[in-house]
C-alpha cells in the first residue's frame, strides 16, 4: 500500500509555517529544506519545499507562488483526547487566523483545522437519537468544542 503525504502548496512562506505548525505539535520536526536552484521557477537559493513531521504524520511545504490558496474544502482534523488538547490547539492554531464554527478555524496562511474532541464522534453516534441529536445541537451552537457542555447535552437528553 501507497504511503499519502499532504503536499501544501504556499505562496512564499513555507517555512514559516512549516515552523509555527512544528512549534505546535509536541512530537513533531523539521525533516529537510530543498532551495531552487539556477534556471528555476524559483529564485535560486530560497527555500522551495519543507518537510516536516507533525505526530508522525509527514507534510511537504512548496513555495509555489500565488497561483493557488487552501479552502476550507480540506482541513486536517486533531483528535484531542482532553479539553487542555482542545484549548492548545485551539488557541495556537488560531494565532492571526479566523475562528469558524463547530471547531474549525483557518490558521493565519489560510489552511482549515478542525479541533475535535476525542468523546464527539462517539457522542454523535449514540444509538439513542435523542442523545446524538442533543449533542449535535450543543454542538452547532459552539465555535471552540467544550467537552463538558458536549457530555451535559448527552447526559440531559
Amino acid at each position: 500500500m501507497g504511503k499519502i503525504t499532504p503536499f501544501l502548496w504556499f505562496d512564499g512562506k513555507a517555512e514559516e509555517a512549516a515552523n509555527f505548525y512544528v512549534s505546535i505539535f509536541d512530537n513533531a520536526k523539521i525533516v529537510s529544506v530543498s532551495r531552487y536552484g539556477e534556471d528555476t521557477p524559483g529564485d535560486p537559493g530560497t527555500v522551495m519545499t519543507v518537510e516536516f513531521e507533525l505526530d508522525g504524520q509527514e507534510f511537504i511545504a512548496l513555495n509555489g507562488g500565488p497561483e493557488y490558496t487552501f479552502t476550507p474544502a480540506i482541513s486536517f482534523s486533531i483528535d484531542c483526547k482532553t479539553q487542555a488538547e482542545v484549548d492548545h490547539f485551539w488557541d495556537r492554531l488560531s494565532e492571526g487566523g479566523e475562528t469558524i464554527q463547530c471547531g474549525w478555524l483557518r490558521d493565519k496562511y489560510g489552511l482549515s483545522w478542525q479541533v475535535v474532541p476525542s468523546v464527539l464522534p462517539q457522542l454523535l453516534k449514540d444509538e439513542n437519537d435523542a442523545k446524538s441529536d442533543a449533542v449535535m445541537q450543543a454542538m452547532l451552537k459552539m465555535i471552540k468544542l467544550d467537552v463538558a457542555t458536549l457530555q451535559e447535552a448527552y447526559d440531559r437528553a
